[in-house]
């Protein structure tokens, strides 16, 4: 009988130790896989997306490995321009010529046009091969729980500011990207800040969700201290720095 009772406490023992014993936390790249599912990633694959930002025109159009990115805008002269980037390489187009461009002209394309489209379909290019995803943790925000994945990037393939840091707040029960926060300038003599930005006005567009942000900034966060965008947030210590809108937007599945 007392052998039997020291097995029943060490079988009880070994099941309590068993429940309370910590869950693992999930691989950084199965909560961007979910997201970007939870996105419609599976549309924007193969898609053709228009949108108006800040009186520019985009079309980016995505085919698989194929894309091309484009903006429409009136320059100062109020000359129509057309300039993009795919595959290829970049262009810009005045007036129906097209122009050559010197190196800081197409890094300026790449920059402007490619960093739009970038922030407009997020999460879904956080599956590029040259996305270094790394899961550090879980927060409460607005009591809503979130996965914090940091990523950085791979320079072979990671674009013109591959040293940019980000990180992504992605909801624990609907794989939602309400926050993310990013930290630019990161190369050699450039000027460094970071920005936090929150999502509002979400739709859905043929299956994409589709958001506009808050973008915020505090000016004593460096790129290492970004996790705490959320409490300075709910704390209201942060600077509005702009409304990122993107307005009309069209997503037409390929």
């Amino acid at each position: 009988m007392r052998m039997f009772s020291f097995l029943s406490a060490a079988v009880l023992v070994i099941l309590l130790g068993a429940c309370s014993a910590p869950e693992s936390p999930p691989s950084a790249e199965a909560v961007i896989d979910s997201a970007r599912a939870a996105h419609g990633a599976s549309v924007l694959d193969q898609a053709l997306v228009t949108f108006n930002f800040r009186g520019d025109a985009y079309r980016v159009r995505q085919d698989g490995g194929s894309f091309h990115y484009r903006r429409a805008y009136t320059d100062s002269l109020g000359r129509s321009v057309v300039e993009g980037l795919t595959n290829n390489g970049h262009y810009r187009v005045v007036e129906g010529d097209t122009v050559s461009l010197s190196p800081s002209e197409r890094g300026a394309v790449e920059t402007t046009v490619n960093s739009v489209a970038y922030f407009a379909l997020l999460p879904e290019p956080l599956g590029d091969p040259a996305v270094q995803p790394t899961y550090s943790g879980r927060d409460t925000i607005d009591g809503v729980p979130y996965h914090r994945v940091d990523v950085t990037f791979q320079q072979e393939g990671g674009g013109s500011d591959w040293q940019d840091v980000f990180v992504y707040w992605f909801r624990t029960d609907t794989h939602a990207m309400d926050y993310l926060a990013y930290a630019f300038g990161q190369g050699p003599g450039e000027e460094a800040g970071t920005r936090f930005r929150e999502a509002h006005n979400v739709r859905r567009r043929t299956g994409v969700r589709v958001a506009d942000y808050h973008n915020y900034t505090a000016d004593t966060l460096t790129a290492d201290q970004m996790a705490r965008y959320p409490a300075l947030l709910e704390s209201d210590a942060l600077e509005l720095v702009s409304e990122i809108e993107i307005d009309s937007v069209q997503v037409r599945p390929l």
